[in-house]
């Protein structure tokens, strides 16, 4: 195996992790050894010597070992917007970041509805480190008129159907697309916007869009469309997935239609549980300005909440990169969105693990286990045997935000000179391994 250098992907032939603490919460594993890998195979875990070890150590000592994380909620731009990222440094960036998996929406141009551009998508992933599960379109061109040809999209590798950026308006449209995914045990991932109320809106509607004089987006028109998507899957019986919830009242929505078995699962991001529509009073868009908005105190900790309990599954990004065009200008005029690959892991441990609300083996849950199952993906084991799917990263090391060392296109990140505590180190998949800078 050639020798392995920081920022760089090689082909594994021998690679032993030395000294590892093992962690897999939904196997419930957690032990120190070490991890010798064959190509793309776990070969054994136990105390092996590295003075008799013919191959390449990385030392571990220290460092977590779980099993890769995944962000199930990213846009890649391409095709039609490689100007804000490609799948080639999308990917870079998720293993930048510590992912071995993303799942891409579709809201690409032209957008991912039929079988040609899912295979566009898979063919050009298919030599990169990191797996990209496309997301299809659950309206052809995302008009809301049509459904697509989910049988075929399925057939073709969609792991799921979304218009993210866009809700389903029709509601029996919405059943329909609930009934027809479900044919293909295939989750709808929606988008949960009541337009009506929200169009037009740059920020959370409360008090400090009123100081501002910005218009603002309400939080029921979140909380309304969350009600009407549940109610319509409980009543089909088929599982909805609510993408980047941002509202106290969509956790209570939601909260409670799982208590009655609605096939219901969530995700939020990890700057609705930072920030709060205050730092809005920056007027940075390129920091700040979102869909949904960040919105209030009582919001982010109703989110904390949702977490701890189990009403929101998972953590991932909604990672969209912008060109700087896009951003440089007035709040009301820029694009919302912000990156988050390769923050996440390390926003994520700063904020919510090293203050002691968290514990690690939750953090690998919402960002590793559940998001795989929520897609219908197969389940990472750490045991021999297994393939090599796996993320590295230092719970202790602290490092700088500097957005003009991201392998993304994006430079729009809300944490730029933020030093956090906790970074991804590592990455292994397909017989590859990412080491980071």
């Amino acid at each position: 195996m050639p020798k392995l250098n920081s920022d760089q992907t090689v082909h594994i032939e021998k690679l032993l992790l030395k000294g590892a603490r093992i962690l897999d919460s939904a196997h419930k594993l957690d032990e120190t050894a070490d991890i010798l890998i064959q190509k793309d195979t776990i070969q054994e875990i136990s105390s092996i010597p590295s003075d008799t070890f013919k191959g390449t150590v990385l030392d571990c000592a220290g460092l977590v070992v779980a099993p890769g994380f995944c962000d199930m909620h990213v846009h890649l731009r391409e095709p039609g917007r490689e100007d804000k990222e490609t799948i080639e440094t999308g990917c870079a960036a998720a293993a930048a970041g510590g992912f071995t998996a993303v799942a891409c929406m579709p809201n690409t141009k032209p957008p991912l509805d039929n079988r040609s551009l899912i295979e566009f998508v898979q063919e050009r992933a298919e030599y990169l480190l990191t797996d990209v599960h496309p997301v299809a379109a659950i309206t052809k061109g995302l008009k809301g008129e049509e459904l697509t040809e989910m049988g075929e999209l399925a057939e073709a590798g969609a792991v799921a159907f979304s218009d993210d950026g866009r809700p389903v308006f029709d509601s029996d449209q919405f059943r329909r697309a609930l009934e027809y995914a479900g044919m293909f045990n295939r989750p709808i991932i929606e988008h949960s916007e009541e337009l009506s109320l929200a169009e037009g809106g740059h920020m959370n509607e409360g008090f400090v869009s009123t100081q501002l004089g910005l218009k603002g987006i309400p939080p029921i028109s979140e909380d309304i469309a969350v009600a009407r998507n549940v109610l319509i899957a409980e009543y089909v019986g088929k599982p909805v997935h609510i993408a980047h919830v941002s509202t106290a009242g969509s956790v209570r929505i939601i909260r409670e239609a799982k208590s009655r078995g609605v096939p219901v699962t969530a995700e939020t991001c990890p700057h609705y549980l930072i920030f709060t529509d205050e730092m809005v009073k920056t007027f940075d868009p390129n920091k700040y300005k979102m869909n949904p908005p960040l919105r209030t105190e009582a919001d982010r900790l109703a989110l904390l909440d949702g977490l701890k309990d189990g009403t929101i599954d998972a953590i991932a990004t909604d990672h969209a990169p912008h060109t700087i065009d896009d951003k440089d200008c007035e709040f009301d005029v820029a694009a919302f969105g912000i990156i988050g690959l390769e923050t996440s892991i390390g926003s994520v441990l700063s904020h919510l693990v090293q203050n002691g609300k968290f514990k690690l083996p939750k953090i690998i849950e919402l960002m590793s286990v559940n998001p795989r199952k929520i897609l219908g993906l197969d389940p990472i084991e750490i045991k021999a045997g297994a393939r090599a799917n796996l993320t590295v990263f230092d719970p202790k090391a602290e490092w700088t935000v500097d957005p003009t060392q991201f392998k993304s296109k994006g430079r729009n990140t809300p944490f730029d000179g933020e030093t956090f505590t906790g970074k991804a180190v590592a990455v292994l998949n397909k017989g590859m391994v990412y080491l980071g800078r």
